[in-house]
C-alpha cells in the first residue's frame, strides 16, 4: 500500500470521526436538555402552583412539537447539506432551553417547551444522516448503538446534574446549564465535512417531494414502528423519577443515583444490540430486546428496595435502549439517499408525537391507582405491540449509501 491511498484513507477516517463525534454530542446534548424537566417535575409544579401532571403536559407538548423540527430541518438538510441545518438547529434549542430556565410562569413555561420541542425535533434527523452517511457500512450497526445512546448520556449527565446542582441551586439552574451545546456549533463549522453521501445526490425540491410519495408506504411503515419504540422509550422513562420519589419516597441524590444507574444499562445495551445486529440483522436484534424487556418489568417497578429497583432499572433500560440502538441504521437504511435527511426524522418525530401523551396518561391514570400499576401496564402493552410491528416490517441491513 502505497503512502498516498494510506493518507487518504486516514483522512477520510479523521473525517468520518469528526462527524459521527458531533451528531453524537449534538444528540447527548440536546437529551440532556430534555430530561432536566424530567427530574424536576415536582419542584417546577411547586413553584408554579400546578400539580404534576400539569408540568408533565409541557413534557407531551414537546414531545408534539418535534416533528415540526423534524420537518423544517430535515427539508433543510436534504436541500442545503447537513451541516448548516445542524449548527442552527443545535444554537436555537441551547438558547431556547436558557430560556426556559427564566420562565415567570406556567404559560410562558408551556410556551418555551413547545419551541424546544422544534429544536429537538430537528436535530435527531440531521445528526443521524450525517453520522451513518459518514461511518463504513459493516460498523453501522454498532455504531448506530453508540449514536442513539448519546441519549442515554444525555439523560446521565441530567442525572448528574440534578444530583450535585439541584440541591444547591434550584431547577432554574439545570436549564442555564442547557445552554452550553450552544458551543457545539462552532465545532462543526470548524471541523465537520459535509457528508459526502449527499454531496454525490444533491436532491432538488422536486426529486425531494417524488421521493416521499414513491415511499409513502415505508414512511408510514416507519411511523408506526418508531411510536412503538418511542412509547417503549418514553413510557419507562419520563414518569419513573417521579415514582421513585412520590411513591417511594425516596431523596433526590437516591433518585438520581438509581437514574445514574439505569442509563449506564441503557448505555451498554444500545451498544450490545446494535452491534447484534450487524450479525444477527436489524430486526431480529430489535424483536429479541423487546421481548426480554418482560422479565424486567416485575424488578423495575415492585422491588422492594432502592438497590433492587436500581438493577431492575437497569435491566429495564438495557433493553429498551438495546432496541434503540438499531433505530439510527435501520431506519436510514430503510430510507432513500435523496430523503435521507427528512425521512427517517420525520417519521421518528412523528411517531414521538402519537406516543408524547405517555407520560400525561401516566401522570393520571397514577392519581386514580398507583404509579407502579400505571407503568407496569404500559410496559406489557408497548413491549407486546413494538415486537410484533418490528417483526413484521423489512429492512436493508448493510446497504451502500449514494449507489
Amino acid at each position: 500500500m502505497t503512502a498516498e491511498p494510506a493518507a487518504r484513507r486516514d483522512a477520510l477516517h479523521a473525517k468520518a470521526g469528526h462527524a459521527f463525534f458531533a451528531s453524537f454530542l449534538g444528540w447527548t446534548l440536546d437529551a440532556f436538555d430534555f430530561f432536566v424537566l424530567v427530574f424536576v417535575l415536582p419542584a417546577v409544579a411547586e413553584e408554579f402552583h400546578r400539580t404534576v401532571a400539569d408540568v408533565a403536559y409541557s413534557i407531551t407538548l414537546t414531545l408534539a412539537m418535534r416533528p415540526v423540527g423534524a420537518l423544517l430541518f430535515g427539508w433543510l438538510a436534504d436541500r442545503c447539506g447537513r451541516r448548516i441545518p445542524l449548527m442552527i438547529d443545535v444554537v436555537f434549542y441551547s438558547v431556547v432551553e436558557v430560556l426556559s430556565g427564566l420562565a415567570p410562569d406556567y404559560t410562558t413555561f408551556l410556551w418555551l417547551r413547545a419551541l424546544y420541542g422544534i429544536g429537538m425535533g430537528g436535530e435527531w434527523g440531521v445528526g443521524a444522516s450525517l453520522a451513518m452517511e459518514a461511518v463504513p457500512a459493516k460498523r453501522r450497526g454498532l455504531l448506530s448503538g453508540l449514536l442513539q445512546e448519546g441519549y442515554a448520556v444525555g439523560y446521565l449527565l441530567a442525572a448528574a446534574a440534578y444530583f450535585f446542582v439541584f440541591p444547591a441551586f434550584g431547577w432554574r439552574a439545570l436549564f442555564f446549564l442547557g445552554g452550553a451545546p450552544a458551543l457545539l456549533a462552532l465545532y462543526i463549522r470548524r471541523q465537520v465535512p459535509e457528508s459526502p453521501t449527499w454531496q454525490r445526490t444533491r436532491p432538488d425540491t422536486r426529486r425531494i417531494v417524488q421521493a416521499v410519495i414513491e415511499n409513502r408506504g415505508r414512511f408510514l411503515y416507519l411511523i408506526a414502528l418508531m411510536t412503538m419504540l418511542n412509547l417503549m422509550s418514553h413510557g419507562t422513562q419520563d414518569i419513573y423519577p417521579t415514582f421513585l420519589e412520590k411513591e417511594r419516597g425516596l431523596p433526590a441524590r437516591t433518585v438520581a443515583t438509581i437514574a445514574i444507574v439505569y442509563n449506564v444499562g441503557a448505555l451498554f445495551g444500545g451498544l450490545l444490540f446494535g452491534g447484534l445486529s450487524d450479525r444477527l440483522g436489524r430486526r431480529r436484534a430489535m424483536v429479541a430486546a423487546a421481548l426480554c424487556g418482560f422479565a424486567a418489568i416485575p424488578f423495575w417497578i415492585f422491588a422492594a428496595s432502592p438497590w433492587e429497583l436500581a438493577a431492575g432499572a437497569f435491566a429495564m433500560q438495557f433493553m429498551v435502549q438495546g432496541a434503540w440502538g438499531v433505530v439510527p441504521a435501520h431506519i436510514n437504511e430503510l430510507s432513500p439517499d435523496s430523503v435521507r435527511g427528512f425521512l427517517p426524522g420525520f417519521a421518528y418525530q412523528c411517531g414521538v408525537l402519537i406516543a408524547g401523551t405517555v407520560a400525561y396518561i401516566e401522570a393520571v391514570f397514577a392519581t386514580r391507582f398507583t404509579y407502579a400499576n400505571a407503568m407496569a401496564l404500559t410496559a406489557i402493552t408497548v413491549f407486546t405491540l413494538a415486537a410484533i410491528v418490528v417483526g413484521l416490517g423489512r429492512e436493508k441491513h448493510g446497504v451502500h449509501f449514494g449507489q
